[in-house]
């Protein structure tokens, strides 16, 4: 079993890494301050091929894989977690597209994704499903060659500054589950407009609002996949964007053990750094092990999913591993740090608000504990 990147990897890595350093981190505490969305950060990213890294290049992607999406997101998240869950949220859309769009959907959308010419949302969320997706209340009824979509979104990421979404609506309310079906609704349609933004805690920059759609008209043409596939489809961008989230995870305890060890190496109290204190060695020595651990569960599931093989568990693995780790380490972080960690001066202080919601989308982490035990009990079972 081989642990190191390949050469190939190693570039791309430091290609990613030089672009967060001069684009992303300078600008990432005023894009917390701002709340506004990085636009320019968002095109120079699509001009240098960084939102489709693991797409065909028939589409404008670059041709890696998985693991090369992976190593991007943790590089990305390491100078701002908001940047990276907007670059990642793209490949979520880039995933939907290709693997359920049909040939003039791909060609219509995915190039202009990639380059950063157009922004996608995923719209499957309400006020009264989040977890439980199949409990969606919007609708869309056939009328002639036209499907008529009647209900409202919640927690839509980059709604607002969206072309498209792919709205998830009942077409047959007596199939349940499988009579949800997805559709792609441009910006402009008749009777889509976008609600409230949403006044988040942190991954500030990164847009959530609410998506309304009235009487909103599309044509058969619009329906992505198959009638009845919406649940197929969404749950199996999500075990997907799951990987994108443990790498966020990672992204960010790599950040917050940095500024941990740089902070603890450089501060003295009672004539001594307080890196030679037992209890600050603890706190360091538990957020590396936890960090090489969701690293390696982040790459276990990237590879399955490269491989083609089920990667269901292993996605919700690293995702909760790698989330709860990171919501521990971030606010040990500012406990290394004292009162300058709860202050914005220093950047653990942000780290912790931003990854209180890996906890919770693509799935909260109960909802993950729930997934990882049906796989491991089915796996019994046999």
């Amino acid at each position: 079993m081989i642990f190191e990147l390949t050469e190939e990897q190693k570039m791309m890595q430091q290609m990613v890494r030089s672009f967060a350093e001069e684009m992303v981190k300078p600008h990432a505490a005023e894009i917390d301050e701002t709340d506004e969305f990085p636009m320019d950060i968002f095109r120079e990213a699509g001009k240098l091929g960084l939102l489709a890294i693991n797409m065909p290049e028939k589409y404008g992607g670059s041709g890696a894989d998985s693991t090369a999406a992976v190593i991007a997101s943790i590089e990305i998240a390491k100078a701002s977690a908001a940047v990276a869950n907007i670059f990642s949220s793209v490949r979520h859309h880039l995933f939907c597209m290709y693997h359920y769009g049909n040939e003039e959907q791909k060609q219509k959308f995915i190039p202009a994704m990639a380059k950063g010419e157009i922004i996608g949302s995923f719209a499957l969320s309400e006020s009264g499903s989040g977890s439980d997706a199949s409990s969606i209340k919007t609708q869309a009824k056939l009328d002639g060659d036209e499907y008529v979509i009647n209900g409202s979104k919640m927690w839509i990421t980059m709604g607002n500054v969206a072309d498209f979404t792919i709205v998830f609506a009942v077409t047959d309310p007596d199939k349940g589950s499988k009579g949800i079906s997805a559709f792609i609704v441009e910006k402009g349609t008749p009777g889509f407009t976008v609600g409230k933004r949403e006044r988040k805690l942190g991954q500030k920059g990164n847009p959530v609002c609410e998506l309304m759609f009235e009487n909103v008209r599309v044509p058969k043409s619009c329906m992505l996949g198959e009638e009845g596939q919406g649940i197929k489809i969404a749950l199996h961008s999500l075990d997907s964007g799951r990987i994108e989230v443990a790498a966020l995870a990672v992204g960010l305890m790599q950040a917050a053990l940095e500024e941990s060890v740089n902070y603890a190496e450089n501060r003295k109290q009672f004539g001594q750094k307080i890196s030679s204190f037992q209890l600050i060695q603890a706190m360091i020595s538990e957020m590396a092990t936890d960090l090489d651990a969701a690293t390696l569960l982040t790459y276990r599931a990237a590879y399955l999913k490269d491989q083609g093989k089920k990667f269901t568990r292993e996605a919700s693995m690293a995702k909760w591993f790698a989330t709860e780790a990171v919501m521990k380490h971030t606010t040990n972080a500012i406990q290394i740090h004292g009162g300058y960690g709860y202050c914005k001066d220093y950047n653990v202080e942000r780290y912790f608000r931003d990854a209180k919601l890996t906890q919770i989308f693509e799935g909260t982490n109960q909802i993950q504990q729930i997934v990882i035990s049906r796989e491991v009990l089915k796996q019994w079972a046999k």
